[in-house]
């Protein structure tokens, strides 16, 4: 389970790393901003200084590197959770957060800013600029979530056990 969760990290962060260089190299999305592909759907160019939805925006090098710091240990104590996690579901979610955390921890490195690229949206509403890692993120924090709130993989034996 360890090993899997692991591997579906280090696939999400090839997936990641090959997108934004399909993006940034081929595409040159940068130069052209934005590319519409759908009625709902661009590729735009957004360099995200912050964390989720840009929040918390680091402009200078001390911020960049704060953030850097943040993330990794944040990535460190997610790896460290899939050694101990005992339910595949979590682990798997586990290793979703894993992957697409790095994929977004390489790009401050690289670049100081976090590549940013898929942009849904109808008519007025738009919903944030967002990439492969944001959303494995999003995927796992979800099904932890669910799997949280719905007493996770503990049998009902279990639980009424313990009530």
């Amino acid at each position: 389970m360890t090993r899997a969760a692991y591997a579906l990290a280090a696939i999400v962060l090839l997936i990641d790393q090959f997108v934004k260089w399909w993006i940034i190299e081929i595409v040159e999305l940068q130069s052209r901003v934005s590319v519409p592909v759908l009625p709902f759907l661009s590729l735009t160019w957004v360099e995200n200084r912050g964390v989720s939805m840009g929040m918390l925006q680091a402009d200078g090098d001390l911020g960049r590197w704060v953030l850097v710091g943040l993330t990794g240990l944040i990535a460190a104590v997610v790896a460290i959770w899939i050694r101990r996690e005992r339910h595949w579901p979590e682990a798997l979610a586990l290793g979703l957060v894993l992957g697409g955390a790095m994929g977004n921890i390489i790009d401050r490195i690289r670049f100081g800013y976090v590549v940013d690229f898929v942009h849904l949206h109808a008519g007025q509403w738009s919903f944030y600029v967002f990439n492969v890692a944001d959303a494995a993120i999003s995927v796992g924090v979800v099904i932890l979530l669910l799997r949280a709130v719905m007493g996770g993989s503990e049998s009902r034996d279990e639980r009424l056990h313990d009530a």
